[in-house]
């Protein structure tokens, strides 16, 4: 009996242990305010962070959320510094201190390959860092490691199964580790809601963004194209890729946010953006907005429709005009144009930044389609390159290409988003992210029944998803999306529902033996 009571108090205390950690998911101004007071160090933090992964990427949850981490020795001198620049009083912003994972297939000159999640590139080191990690390194982010992602941003099959690569293996989803984490950003995703990390780095040509924050129960900015530099990432499309933060809140998906910006030269998309987002941050964001009910995004999960019917009554009560109903005058129209700029912009994507990160053996989609197949056994043990094959033959198809470039972004933009909004002065629209998480299936591949992400994906528009509840054991998040460089507005909203509605419940990390 006393061997049997001991175990039991062993066992709780473990759980305990485990539900303390899950519960521990301090913000970045948290995090600020206990460096500054000397209750924690950077040092301290990313010891914390690194003990973490070690004990559940692999082994313990086994997520597979991280595919590299830097040398532990390089990352202690680097927070080491920083530590003493705070003491000095010389703390450079929000940011400075905060550990940072980035998506693995975003450049960094510091040692760590940049493989886009294929065992192709597994030692391909870039000659410099992204724009943006430039820019996280001023403001004295660091730098922990890579996440895992769907190979090669789940634009080499048409049946893959998000968040499986041939160099980092298979991301799960931290609340039921049969599920998927969604793609192509699952590893950021599952990093940040399993408290691996403060924040993630993600990128999103249509829904890889948002659909892993959703599905993993955290917060996205998928910004409007151009926002962020997309030097050094290497690219499905110039006309839709983006980086964007992923976190636990909406406040700390701004600090990062504002962390990354800036006018890069090299990319003919960015642009000059001042805005401070921070004073964005408002309790009472909702009262006054008009808000569009995306009913043509909904209807196709009946419990995800009663927590997005739950959720748009509290919406009324904090104070937004709700008008319902609302459908795309065209519908999704765009969905064949979107595909034919994809798959033409995506082999000359390539060839460009295989110009500016070099590597040894490749500088063209063509060349990876040959050492694919040369290593078939590794690369393509799940699926094939169907994407890769069809975006080759695609190239002579220019004049197809360029039109529907056009037609993509009119159908998406303005007779879609901006037609909806303008018609019923709406200041933005909301639907549900996406369906909750599938059941993994590496046989058929994923199994989406519906999401919102397309036409602000094609548009090249900015939309957030934040928590809403849950669907059984699973996450599910609200979308807020709008026009162009609507990113303030869309911040207001999202961050009074998130501070009204509380949603995000932290996954208890555990072994699943």
């Amino acid at each position: 009996m006393k061997t049997i009571k001991a175990f039991c108090w062993l066992a709780f205390f473990a759980l305990l242990s485990v539900n303390v950690w899950a519960a521990d998911e301090p913000s970045i101004e948290q995090l600020q305010h206990q460096m500054n007071r000397g209750e924690i160090t950077s040092v301290s933090l990313v010891e914390r962070y690194l003990d973490r992964i070690a004990r559940h990427n692999r082994d313990g949850a086994e997520l597979q959320a991280v595919i590299t981490v830097q040398d532990r020795e390089k990352l202690i001198e680097i927070a080491k510094q920083l530590d003493e620049q705070r003491k000095a009083g010389q703390v450079r912003s929000a940011m400075h201190g905060i550990p940072v994972l980035l998506k693995d297939n975003i450049d960094t000159a510091d040692g760590m390959p940049n493989t886009a999640g294929s065992y192709l590139l597994r030692n391909h080191m870039p000659p410099d860092d992204a724009f943006i990690v430039e820019k996280l390194r001023e403001a004295g982010a660091i730098i922990l490691g890579k996440a895992n992602l769907s190979e090669w941003a789940n634009f080499r099959s048409t049946n893959s199964s998000s968040g499986w690569s041939s160099q980092g293996g298979l991301v799960k989803n931290p609340y039921d580790q049969s599920r998927t984490a969604c793609g192509s950003s699952s590893g950021s995703a599952t990093a940040v809601s399993a408290n691996f990390i403060t924040v993630a780095v993600g990128t999103e040509t249509d829904g890889s963004l948002v659909c892993p924050a959703a599905i993993n129960g955290i917060v996205t900015i998928k910004p409007t194209v151009g926002l962020l530099s997309r030097d050094g990432i290497i690219p499905i499309s110039a006309s839709q890729d983006t980086a964007g933060p992923m976190a636990r809140s909406v406040a700390d998906a701004v600090h990062l946010l504002q962390a990354m910006r800036g006018v890069d030269d090299s990319d003919t998309a960015s642009y000059n953006d001042t805005t401070n987002y921070i004073k964005h941050l408002k309790t009472d964001g909702l009262k006054g907005k008009r808000i569009g009910v995306m009913r043509d995004l909904a209807g196709y999960n009946t419990e995800l429709d009663e927590v997005f019917n739950g959720r748009i009554e509290q919406l009324k009560a904090a104070g937004a005009i709700v008008v319902d109903g609302l459908e795309f005058p065209n519908g999704r129209n765009w969905g064949g144009d979107e595909y034919t700029v994809l798959l033409y912009e995506f082999a000359h994507g390539m060839r460009d930044y295989f110009e500016q990160s070099p590597h040894p053996e490749f500088s063209s989609l063509e060349d990876l389609i040959a050492a694919n197949k040369a290593n078939a056994g590794i690369t393509m043990t799940w699926f094939g390159q169907e994407l890769f094959e069809m975006s080759v033959s695609r190239q002579a198809d220019k004049e197809a290409y360029e039109q529907a470039k056009v037609d993509a972004k009119r159908k998406a933009g303005a007779e879609g988003i901006d037609a909806v909004l303008n018609e019923h002065q709406l200041d933005l629209l909301i639907a549900p992210t996406v369906s909750p998480a599938w059941k993994i299936d590496l046989i058929n591949g994923d199994h989406f029944t519906g999401s919102a992400s397309g036409a602000a994906a094609v548009a090249g528009y900015p939309h957030i998803t934040v928590p809403m509840g849950f669907v059984q054991h699973m996450p599910v998040g609200l979308s807020f999306f709008g026009t162009a460089r609507s990113e303030a507005l869309l911040i207001e909203a999202a961050h009074a529902f998130e501070q009204m509605t509380q949603a995000r419940r932290a996954p208890v990390v555990a072994s699943p033996h």
